[in-house]
């Protein structure tokens, strides 16, 4: 189960400085519990055990920290259903080596893209994979694979990934007797050793393209496996209305503590310290530099690689805790107007006074 429209995949990017693009990640608190509800109402309908979560909490935690989070208190309302949660990184490395150990498995965007093709070619080629796109009122079934254009128009491509997505699509729409027939026939054809190339081998009795394919699933419509297990799909219950409801929430105090403002520089970050220091007095203060995510100012170490995006840390003067709008603008204008490059700026916020924003080393 793979969140489908937020993530890295909302595709909001940009290029900041000679050397550094950005592609924003972002997560929010209604997409996790959709996802995460969706998959819970799942594995009731349809008498799976277990659900587990793939995060990379453990260095994104604000991002995938709350994507758990979520998981996490959607699961509470299911008491009959294992819960767990596992590092992306080894979970797929699990899912490639012990795949029976898993169930029904929910992940963000991207991390669900990755997995579902290792998932595919675990079975045996990501040509049989099917997938749906489930929306509150629409769905759309597809092949995992996308267009494939590298061999679009050859006659070489499987098509079980677009035949098992419709199949996917007729139990969707409730027509389960027609999806039992075409997955039957399908797994006929597989078990009589009629294969494409990508899932050729000893076993294969004739190897034969897409419209060969298909043309013998349609010769086996209405036959079912001997060796394979066949198929028997009926209607499952209609989903619950508590999987319509959102968790209840409360509105944080919001309070405004700094700013980060990102510079497009081409120096040192002593030098871009000094220059800072020189152009701001006001309400707030340079606390950091950082670029790439690591500290080079204050105490830096010299062998840290550098490239020409920097970002600096502002924080509150006062001692009050409190930064407002004009203050922020206030610091924007004095850097610009001392020959600084800003490329971005990011508002610096509690929630209920906890910070919402990464601390960054030595804060």
């Amino acid at each position: 189960m793979r969140e489908n429209e937020e993530d890295l995949y909302a595709g909001i990017e940009h290029r900041q400085t000679d050397d550094v693009v950005q592609c924003l990640k972002l997560i929010s608190r209604p997409g996790c519990e959709r996802i995460a509800r969706y998959a819970f109402e799942y594995a009731r309908r349809n008498g799976r055990k277990k659900v587990t979560c793939m995060t990379k909490d453990n260095i994104m935690k604000m991002t995938d920290g709350l994507f758990r989070r979520v998981f996490e208190e959607i699961g509470a309302d299911y008491p009959e259903i294992t819960k767990d949660h596992m590092i992306i990184d080894i979970g797929t490395a699990m899912v490639a080596d012990k795949p029976g150990s898993f169930d029904v498995i929910v992940t963000p965007n991207l991390y669900g893209d990755i997995l579902s093709d290792v998932a595919a070619q675990v079975t045996g080629s990501v040509g049989l994979g099917g997938s749906a796109n489930i929306g509150d009122s629409i769905a759309m079934f597809e092949a995992i694979h996308g267009s494939a254009p590298m061999i679009a128009g050859k006659g070489i491509a499987n098509p079980s990934g677009l035949l098992l997505a419709a199949v996917m699509m007729l139990v969707h729409i409730r027509q389960p007797e027609a999806a039992t027939a075409v997955h039957n026939a399908w797994l006929r054809t597989i078990e009589d050793g009629i294969h494409t190339a990508d899932i050729a081998s000893a076993r294969t009795v004739r190897k034969v393209g897409t419209d060969g394919f298909a043309a013998a699933v349609i010769d086996r419509l209405g036959q079912s496996p001997v060796r394979l297990s066949p198929v028997a799909y009926a209607n499952p219950p209609e989903v619950s209305n508590h999987a319509q409801i959102r968790l209840p929430r409360r509105k944080a105090a919001k309070a405004m503590v700094g700013v980060d403002l990102f510079f497009h520089w081409d120096e040192g970050a002593g030098d871009l310290a000094q220059r800072i220091n020189t152009v701001t007095n006001g309400a707030l203060t340079l606390q950091m530099i950082t670029n790439r995510g690591v500290k080079v100012w204050p105490n830096g170490a010299p062998e840290t690689f550098c490239t020409d995006h920097w970002r600096a840390r502002f924080l509150d003067s006062n001692g009050d805790g409190a930064v407002t709008h004009p203050e922020i603008i206030d610091l924007l204008r004095r850097v610009t107007e001392g020959g600084l490059d800003v490329v971005k700026s990011e508002a610096l916020c509690t929630f209920d006074g906890q910070p919402g924003y990464s601390l960054g080393q030595g804060q």
